[in-house]
């Protein structure tokens, strides 16, 4: 059987862009590390700055790789923009890698860092 993956005349797309593009996306330990961390919700990129210890600008150059690939969608809410993962099935992409490596990642909750974001700190309800 022979597999054609010349560009299709009426298409502008080459055959497994759209696999290759996720892919590459997941080539990276940072943007690894940012869907673990996105696997219990949605985070803002200065919680994930310090969950992870790098720099927010650092973070958001993933986190557009993230989303340039359909991984990821944003929603601003005020000045704070936060991520979440698009199609959870990732996680299941995530989980066989695991596996095949023998190599379980485990992180501590994602609400254990010292972000000071009003979405990640707790209201002060002693305040008013």
């Amino acid at each position: 059987m022979e597999l054609n993956i010349k560009q299709s005349p009426t298409e502008n797309k080459v055959p497994f862009e759209s696999q290759v593009s996720i892919l590459k996306a997941l080539t990276h330990p940072a943007r690894i590390a940012i869907l673990h961390i996105l696997r219990d919700g949605e985070h803002c990129v200065c919680h994930l700055s310090a969950y992870l210890g790098f720099r927010q600008a650092y973070i958001s150059q993933q986190l557009s790789v993230l989303r340039e690939a359909g991984l990821i969608q944003d929603r601003r809410d005020g000045w704070n923009i936060y991520y979440r993962v698009v199609n959870p099935l990732i996680f299941e992409v995530l989980d066989a890698v695991e596996v095949m490596t023998d190599e379980q990642i485990s992180f501590p909750p994602a609400s254990q860092s010292n972000c000071a974001c009003p979405h990640c700190s707790p209201k002060d309800e002693t305040a008013g």
